[in-house]
């Protein structure tokens, strides 16, 4: 009994979840913990939720950590795939130059951005 206690203590004061009891202690049983808390618990179900989400300074350092690495991670990606875009229209850009002299036709729009626009607003009028 004192056993279950113990147990139950732990899971309802947030320091181990559930799963975590079950491997630390050995528990086989999946429903086994849950039915202790039901029987010998002090909570109900909605505050063993809630103390699962309090967390320690430690534990949300420790998660701000992970998540700073991972934004890093995603910035580094993407920094890399801006590096290759513009690689890539610069290229491209060289291209069209080389196909315009090659061949001697005119690849590129010669519009300015004030034409486009006013093109683009007749068409929303009509």
């Amino acid at each position: 009994m004192s056993f279950k206690l113990a147990v139950v203590k732990e899971v309802e004061s947030g320091f181990i979840s559930k799963r975590g009891a079950m491997r630390k202690y050995g528990i086989q049983g999946h429903g086994t913990i849950t039915e202790w808390c039901r029987k010998y618990g002090t909570f109900d179900g909605y505050s063993i939720h809630s103390t699962r989400q309090m967390k320690t300074p430690e534990q949300k350092i420790h998660e701000l950590e992970q998540k700073l690495r991972l934004l890093e991670r995603q910035n580094k990606f993407l920094e890399e795939q801006l590096v290759e875009s513009e690689d890539k229209a610069s290229i491209l850009d060289k291209l069209i130059d080389l196909a315009e002299k090659e061949y001697i036709i005119p690849i590129r729009k010669n519009s300015f951005p004030e034409q486009s626009r006013s093109m683009a607003k007749k068409g929303k009028k009509r």
